[in-house]
């Protein structure tokens, strides 16, 4: 079996060799933050390069949802929330009962509940679904006309913080499902970005204890 020999004193890099590697990797570490993290992350891009890259975009869409989300979870209570029409179940309104099965739809086509909500440009609120973990919903939501930022989430995470499922900016239908990952209230906040009043109609069917 053949060894490798072993590299001679002067085969090895010098220490000025190793500490030129170590200051250009951290100059290659630095630029990356300044030009890429810093963008993506945080919206911040003070070399010009994330919005040539479309990093800086991304990363303020993630800053104003989260300050959004955070806000209303602070400030909302159920009193300030606009008035929510559509006809809910009594486990829905109340918040009791048993989680309803899917074949019991309270609409004709096949949704177990429906919301409508109007908010005025630059209001937000938020609907959310009491939910165990493991219950599983599926939705769709659509507006009248001009757009939302949307952030569907939880802020009883199964660690203690906030989930974030997804979120969105100016958008105008979303469709999709997910399950919730702990106890507590699951759902959607939106943000009319738009100047004009948006109305949003939220379908979703599946199982969940009560509408918060």
């Amino acid at each position: 079996m053949y060894n490798s020999d072993t590299p001679t004193r002067a085969d090895l890099p010098t220490s000025q060799q190793l500490l030129r590697s170590t200051v250009i990797a951290l100059i290659v570490a630095a630029v990356l933050l300044v030009a890429v993290v810093l963008p993506a992350e945080y919206g911040i891009d003070p070399t010009g390069v994330g919005r040539l890259l479309n990093l800086t975009e991304m990363g303020e869409i993630k800053q104003q949802l989260e300050a959004e989300a955070e806000a209303d979870a602070q400030a909302a209570s159920p009193a300030a929330l606009p008035e929510i029409a559509g006809e809910a179940s009594p486990a829905a309104a109340t918040g009791e009962g048993e989680a309803v099965a899917d074949e019991q739809a309270g609409t004709p086509d096949g949704w177990r509940e429906e919301f409508t909500l109007t908010l005025a440009p630059a209001a937000g609120t938020d609907l959310k679904l009491v939910m165990s973990p493991g219950d599983a919903v599926t939705y769709e939501w659509t507006v009248d006309q001009g757009h939302l930022n949307s952030d569907l989430h939880t802020d009883t995470g199964p660690e203690g913080g906030s989930h974030r499922y997804r979120f969105g900016r100016a958008e105008t239908e979303v469709a999709g499902d997910f399950t919730a990952v702990s106890d507590g209230a699951h759902g959607w906040f939106w943000r009319n970005r738009s100047d004009v009043d948006v109305t949003v109609t939220l379908r979703v069917r599946g199982t969940y204890q009560g509408v918060q």
